[in-house]
């Protein structure tokens, strides 16, 4: 009751005041914040996308649970466990200006969570499908995409089985409708530039090359989740069941190394692989006791061969997604991959633990070629893991944890603490363990690897608020390898830190200084003979970033990204400047950029994000020596159509074409345009 005037006289003047109005953030902004460093080893498309959609879809604030408001990554644990107890005393919010009255709750953080939560009601008790039309609830988006220079794959530079089958267009369109916490209904169709638009249900082609619908219904009574068609699921620490919600070590260096306990929801990515087909439901047995058993069965891409005696068996799974000529359709949708499982939950108050079943299977068996590395991968045609999750909140702090058996194989848990040791200090540790012969198929547990396999590690960080404009973020990561890896070809250790600092005197001005360092280990060619000599490789990066108001409808951001890379005593390097411009005035918005690089290869890209259009990710990494530019133009024509029109060059100082194989494009230079449109329904 501590809060209750406060709220009372909050609430008295929301009657005479309009809503905050729910602006959109600034996603470059954001993806810094939350990715501190960028590289190959992150579905970043999946990440933004995931993101990006509950700004579409935003958190009812009156009903989200603690998992939910951990997930976004934008609230310390101390900011969750205030609003949480706010809530508690004082009912639900009346008003988004009602957070003011919340402890810890200052103007920067209300800037940076206002678009991801609503107080509208879930919804009435209408039927279903008149909800789906309701006006309001849904949207349509078209999408064109073109390269304006022809890549050799459109012509008769290649072979048969290299020539594309399609035109150069790339084309997209989705469908969806949902209200928060009530339905969630869409499909999404996809075709990438070269593939053939054909209608072949025997090969499971239907006009476009991807085609992903799915319908989930949501808190009908005993029923708490129900989901047909594509879907993801986060259960624990993403051990045996990681949807694409993992932001890894990064620049938010203590909320993004938990993940939330979400469960399963619709997957909506244009990304051909890591989902699961068929039907999950999440059902209330007892009022703390959910189970929630799932069944998958989808067409996965892969390299089939057959040895001797014609038994076939599976030795990669591509995962680009493309299917433009002979070669790639070869690959297209060869295996079946049979998945079920059941996880079973008990919650009570600050206490959330259960256990997790799953078992894949394939119609061919998995022999990956052999290699010094991957004498521990997984080789079979079944897959049968167990294992559980504990998750504890005491005041400030959770303990987060999970543990898992590949049976038959080996083991992998993990197990971390994360809180508030005052509202300006925040703190996390992570312990980690991963056998070599750990196997799990759709993992997304925190990791220095692509998969947590073959990896020991220590990660402690921390984020800092000196002031109310000034903070300071960081951490530290210990890691070994007890088992060869990819390119190092003995056991091996490293390590890995990152410190940033960031002063923002006013709303629209920004400053952020960035270091990072990582060690690992790597061959390096051997002087005579085939024993491989292990060296250790360290990489420096370094950020400035500078954002300010250059006028009042004017923004302007300006970047520089340095590294270096040290092996066996030979130094390279790397950069990029970059200066931004957005404009907006009122339904009309323009964002810009002219970018310079030079790298002296590959070790030293230089990853940046790149503004584009609604729900489409653009995070490119970029060597050599050239120049980057775009410009992207945003109308909204009316309150429910959007245009955008978008335009990007890419010249290379000294080379004569880009790219390879049948991707390749004859000169230096690179022409990329995209057109959208969005109709809100």
């Amino acid at each position: 009751m501590k809060y209750l005037f406060i709220s009372l006289i909050l609430s008295i003047a929301c009657v005479h005041a309009q809503e905050p109005v729910r602006r959109e953030p600034d996603l470059q902004r954001l993806t810094d914040e939350l990715i501190g460093f960028q590289d190959e080893d992150l579905n970043y498309e999946e990440l933004y996308e995931n993101l990006v959609m509950l700004m579409a879809q935003p958190l009812n604030i009156n009903t989200a649970t603690a998992e939910q408001l951990r997930f976004l990554n934008l609230m310390t644990e101390h900011q969750v466990q205030e609003l949480l107890r706010y809530r508690d005393e004082n009912g639900p919010l009346l008003s988004m200006y009602e957070l003011q009255a919340v402890p810890g709750f200052d103007r920067p953080t209300l800037d940076r969570i206002l678009p991801f939560f609503t107080i509208e009601s879930t919804g009435s008790a209408r039927p279903l499908l008149r909800k789906i039309m309701q006006k309001g609830n849904g949207y349509m988006l078209l999408r064109y995409s073109q390269t304006l220079q022809d890549k050799a794959g459109f012509t008769s530079e290649v072979s048969e089985d290299q020539r594309f089958r399609g035109n150069a267009q790339a084309l997209y369109f989705r469908f969806r409708s949902a209200v928060t916490g009530n339905y969630s209904a869409g499909i999404t169709l996809e075709k990438d530039a070269g593939e053939e638009m054909v209608w072949n249900p025997a090969k499971r082609q239907y006009r476009f090359d991807f085609v992903s619908p799915h319908l989930q219904l949501m808190n009908r009574g005993r029923i708490k989740n129900l989901i047909i068609g594509n879907y993801q699921a986060q259960v624990g620490q993403g051990l045996l069941l990681g949807g694409n919600f993992g932001f890894g070590k990064g620049g938010e260096t203590v909320t993004t190394v938990r993940r939330s306990n979400l469960g399963f929801l619709p997957y909506t990515s244009l990304n051909e692989t890591g989902y699961l087909n068929g039907v999950a439901a999440t059902l209330a047995v007892t009022k703390n006791i959910y189970a929630s058993p799932y069944y998958s069965r989808t067409w996965r891409d892969a390299s089939v061969v057959s040895d001797s005696t014609e038994q076939s068996f599976i030795t990669s799974f591509p995962a680009t997604g493309l299917h433009r000529n002979n070669s790639e359709l070869a690959r297209r949708k060869q295996v079946s991959e049979e998945q079920y499982g059941v996880v079973l939950q008990y919650q009570h108050r600050q206490l959330d633990g259960g256990l997790i079943f799953s078992s894949t299977s394939f119609t061919s068996a998995i022999r990956p070629a052999a290699q010094p590395y991957n004498q521990f991968w997984f080789s079979g045609d079944v897959l049968t893991n167990a294992g559980f999750y504990l998750n504890y909140t005491f005041k400030n702090f959770t303990f987060f944890s999970e543990a898992a058996q590949s049976l038959r194989f080996g083991h992998a848990w993990i197990a971390g603490l994360m809180g508030s040791l005052t509202p300006r200090l925040d703190m996390a540790w992570v312990l980690r363990n991963y056998q070599p012969d750990f196997h799990s198929f759709y993992a997304n547990a925190l990791a220095e690897s692509t998969r947590p396999q073959n990896e020991q590690g220590i990660y402690y960080g921390w984020k800092y608020r000196i002031s109310r404009s000034v903070t300071y973020a960081g951490y530290v990561d210990f890691f070994r390898f007890p088992w060869l890896r990819y390119r190092v070809y003995a056991p091996s250790e490293g390590h890995e830190w990152l410190m940033r600092l960031t002063w923002q005197p006013a709303r629209n001005t920004r400053l952020t200084v960035q270091f990072r360092e990582e060690s690992k280990a790597r061959n390096i060619s051997p002087a005579e003979g085939n024993i491989h000599q292990i060296a250790t490789g360290v990489r420096h990066n370094t950020w400035l970033i500078a954002e300010y108001a250059a006028a009042k409808n004017l923004r302007m951001r300006t970047r520089a990204q340095f590294s270096s890379y040290r092996l066996n005593h030979s130094l390279t390097r790397g950069m990029i400047v970059l200066q931004d411009i957005i404009y907006e005035s009122g339904r009309f918005s323009l964002t810009g950029r002219y970018a310079l690089f030079d790298t002296d290869d590959y070790d030293n890209r230089q990853y940046v994000y790149e503004n584009d259009v609604w729900l489409a990710f653009s995070f490119p990494a970029w060597s050599d020596t050239g120049i980057r530019s775009y410009l992207m133009i945003e109308y909204d024509i009316s309150r429910s159509l959007t245009v955008w029109l978008r335009f990007a060059h890419t010249s290379y100082i000294n080379r004569t074409s880009i790219g390879s194989g049948p991707d390749r494009i004859e000169g230096p230079v690179r022409n990329d345009v995209r057109l959208q449109l969005r109709w809100k329904l």
